[in-house]
């Protein structure tokens, strides 16, 4: 039993730790963002992006950034979303290290789609 509880409380603290580094990689403003006419840059799989996205975002998986990042417009503002936060923050970081100023982790999509919903209610 006492075996039990130790798992039990190191897979909540795995939890905790995750969730917490989750909201800690957000970059800040992104509802300024968002409202100032970022663009949100899905970088999941196709498969996964026809499962459920942000409406009017762009689709260009993590495998294919290297060869597709020419797509995008250097002067644009990019929101990178994914599942979970961890896909995005390394398009953001190849972004940046490509030349582009104006790249933001955006996280979850599904927690990165409220701020949306909450901008459009806003309008």
């Amino acid at each position: 039993m006492k075996t039990i509880y130790i798992i039990a409380g190191a897979i909540l603290l795995i939890y905790i730790s995750y969730r917490t580094y989750r909201f800690a990689k957000l970059d800040n403003g992104l509802s300024e963002k968002i409202e100032d006419g970022a663009i949100i840059l899905d970088v999941r799989t196709e498969y996964e992006y026809k499962t459920g996205h942000i409406d009017g975002s762009i689709n260009i998986p993590l495998g294919t950034i290297r060869e597709r990042y020419i797509e995008l417009d250097t002067g644009k503002t990019y929101i990178t979303t994914c599942s979970h936060g961890l896909r995005s923050v390394k398009v953001e970081t190849i972004l940046k290290e490509k030349g582009y100023k104006n790249v933001f982790n955006g996280g979850a999509w599904s927690d990165l789609e409220k701020i949306v919903i909450e901008q459009k209610g806003k309008r």
